[in-house]
């Protein structure tokens, strides 16, 4: 383990003002951003072979699907983002009257082939395109299912696409499947791992590569994380009511976070995580990312601290964070995270800035 950092110190956390630093991300260096991937990344087959064998994330879905036909008898469903058609093929064989898939990829010619080969072309319709572009042949659909998270919940997210389906087309009444996710945070002690893709840009073979450190510090890694490394209790940063929330609401947001740390240990990273919900079934389904559930392939997003906080059982580690879309690209994230703490034996105060992309 590495050592512990001093005592806050007032020339090294504060500025002159007595305002908490603020760490930020170098400008990328060149002009792309995962917009000019996202859609073309979707036609390849090994990002689908990732999700369909994410049994998580697709059990749950046919679950809620097959373990409540009630809901999807007769029901005209609308699948955005449907990828290979799995989700509307699960919604048909539920008893769904029809499906409109919608793929802005060219992953959609595969899915007209998958939906033929299992004889399902007369129920679903896949329509390739951008949702905010197409028009359904339909005026309202009951139900819309999609698998619209990503890391983080908002990284490369299809909610604004969900979203404007929902305010376009959902029948009053309707279901927007899943219809509620809610991000969590929790602190952990990850010393080992800091000191290896982190501070080993201090010295490489004898050289001083510190300015890689700062670009390795602002940017989220995203990671399996260890359960034992969990040092404190877990935290709701932001629930997502989907069938009620605005356009707005979800674009950006500011929210406090306050944990309460469960031993004597060191904090070297602050994890987020989100859990899913489908509360329409007849019993409740869902899934969680969390470290101490099964893993998924969205594992957890973690963010390294410039401190490490020797804390105490009992002790609180508070502070804010902020996302927004970037400016450049809608999809990628600017994250801040101000973060307090008051222990018997470390303090620290400071703003760090994040560029997911």
């Amino acid at each position: 383990m590495a050592e512990a950092a001093e005592p806050l110190m007032e020339d090294t956390h504060a500025e002159a003002d007595g305002s908490a630093p603020v760490i930020t991300p170098d400008a990328p260096a060149d002009d792309s951003t995962s917009a000019d991937y996202y859609f073309d990344s979707y036609a390849h087959f090994g990002i689908h072979e990732e999700m369909l064998k994410d049994a998580v994330r697709t059990k749950t879905y046919q679950n809620v699907c097959y373990q409540n036909t009630h809901l999807w008898k007769d029901k005209i469903v609308l699948d955005v983002g449907c990828g290979t058609g799995i989700l509307s093929l699960f919604a048909a064989k539920s008893g769904a009257k029809h499906v409109y898939a919608i793929e802005c990829s060219n992953i959609a010619d595969r899915a007209k082939d998958i939906v033929a080969d299992n004889g399902y072309a007369d129920r679903i319709t896949v329509i390739k395109g951008k949702m905010e572009e197409i028009t359904l042949p339909v005026e309202k659909v009951d139900i819309i299912i999609s698998e619209w998270m990503g890391y983080f919940l908002f990284y490369e997210s299809m909610l604004d696409s969900v979203l404007h389906a929902r305010d376009k087309y959902l029948a009053p009444g309707g279901w927007v499947a899943p219809d509620l996710c809610t991000l969590k945070m929790v602190a952990i002690e990850d010393s080992e791992y800091k000191n290896e893709k982190i501070n080993f840009w201090n010295n490489v073979y004898g050289f001083d590569m510190n300015c890689m450190r700062k670009v390795a510090m602002t940017e989220p890694l995203v990671d399996c994380v260890d359960s034992d490394l969990i040092v404190s209790n877990h935290c709701t940063l932001k629930g997502v009511d989907i069938e009620n929330i605005s356009r707005e609401e979800c674009s950006s947001f500011k929210e406090d976070f306050c944990l309460e740390i469960t031993r004597n240990d060191y904090v070297h990273a602050l994890v987020a995580y989100f859990d899913v919900s489908f509360n329409r079934c007849h019993t409740q389904i869902g899934f969680s990312t969390s470290p101490t559930a099964r893993q998924t392939h969205w594992k957890q997003t973690v963010f390294y601290l410039e401190d490490e906080l020797m804390v105490c059982e009992g002790e609180v580690l508070t502070g804010t964070m902020e996302c927004r879309p970037n400016k450049k690209n809608h999809r990628d994230l600017d994250i801040t995270i101000e973060y307090r703490f008051e222990g018997a034996r470390c303090k620290a105060h400071r703003i760090q800035k994040y560029l997911m992309r």
